[in-house]
């Protein structure tokens, strides 16, 4: 893209009281964003209100930065990974992104540029902020598995499952394959959280990360919620791991469905919070999952290197007698005693050692949860 082609498409973006579904009727009915701007008022009323044509005539006052700064990311790469900014009409533009509710007018990705977005090999992964040890667990074990059978991981790159899920493509992925794709609601120069800096630039090595935000976007709470669409838009089928009834993932499972694709959901506790919006997505319709090989079986479609199974908690041996006791649900000190019949103290060094092999998590509240490893 060329710096005059640029400065237009940011213009239109930059102009107030022009949105996505606005600008694509400007666009079809003028053509580029430079023709747009050599209208007349009267021609462009034909089209917006008067009020916005007034605006398009007018250059934002942000526009001269903004274009020096998204010019200035997109020539100064060495030692980064690479960058590059899609129209809407460009020929590398995602087609399955056209196929959405308002496809975003500019696309800014960072990372592996020479590998295809292509929605048919990829499954997006998401869940909540706070999930679980269990919910962390299955989230980083079915993305490295599926990763593994051939599949990209499409996610957020939020706290929790996304984080998880991203990692655990990451585990899974070989060298030749788009390992994943974060989807993210500020601008690619700004990482958030922050704790995810070294997963973003990971990801960026080996993977994708994309926005349609302009460089300089903060972490508003709006953005996160919009670019689910492009999670739900990238992805053949979504896999809900944890979420609560409240959770921005069951917008994201909405809207795959209302594109005709799958939705997948990971079974919980009852009594987990993170796991009722699962329950709820079931009860809809959702396919109940309890390995990654019941994701594979259900996309007759995708061309699967390998098909990997993770163990299930039925198929794990049993012998220690307070994993049994202590079963899948969080469970407290008190409750722990009345199963087994064992002493404080010798009950907490027992919990302790379980902890520190990775078989048992301490939870807030006292309450001990076992986790299921591979």
């Amino acid at each position: 893209m060329e710096r005059d082609e640029l400065a237009n498409w940011l213009r239109l973006t930059l102009t107030p009281g022009i949105g996505n579904q606005t600008a694509r009727k400007l666009l079809a009915a003028f053509g580029l964003p430079e023709a747009i701007f050599s209208q007349s008022p009267n021609a462009l009323q034909q089209v917006v209100t008067p009020a916005q044509a007034d605006a398009l005539l007018e250059e934002p006052p942000e526009l001269p930065a903004q274009l020096e700064t998204t010019w200035h990311w997109l020539q100064n790469q060495e030692g980064s990974a690479p960058r590059q900014i899609l129209a809407l009409g460009d020929a590398a533009y995602p087609s399955a992104l056209l196929h959405i509710e308002d496809p975003p007018l500019l696309l800014y990705l960072m990372g592996r540029l020479d590998l295809p977005l292509d929605p048919a090999q990829a499954l997006a992964m998401v869940g909540s902020r706070n999930p679980t040890p269990q919910g962390a667990l299955n989230a980083r074990q079915f993305a490295q598995a599926l990763s593994q059978a051939g599949l990209t991981i499409v996610s957020g790159m939020a706290l929790g499952v996304d984080g998880a899920a991203h990692e655990g493509a990451l585990a899974g992925a070989a060298a030749s394959r788009l390992a994943t794709i974060a989807v993210v609601g500020t601008g690619l120069d700004r990482v958030y959280p922050k704790r995810h800096h070294q997963l973003a630039h990971d990801i960026a090595q080996h993977g994708l990360i994309v926005s349609e935000y302009p460089l300089g976007t903060p972490p508003l709470a709006a953005n996160f919620p919009r670019r689910n669409r492009l999670i739900a838009g990238l992805s053949c089928s979504t896999l809900v791991v944890e979420a609560a009834l409240q959770s921005g993932s069951l917008i994201t499972a909405r809207l795959a469905a209302e594109q005709g694709k799958d939705v997948f959901a990971i079974p919980g506790s009852i009594h987990a919070t993170q796991s009722h919006g699962c329950h709820a997505l079931i009860r809809q319709g959702a396919k109940l999952v309890e390995s990654a090989q019941d994701v594979l079986e259900d996309l007759p479609g995708v061309a699967i290197a390998d098909r990997v199974l993770i163990p299930t908690p039925a198929s794990m041996a049993t012998e220690d007698s307070l994993l049994q006791a202590l079963g899948f649900d969080p469970v407290s000190l008190d409750a722990l005693q009345a199963r087994t019949g064992l002493a404080t103290a010798p009950l907490q060094a027992r919990l302790m050692t379980l902890e520190l092999d990775g078989q048992v998590a301490r939870l807030p509240g006292g309450l001990f949860q076992r986790i299921a490893t591979t």
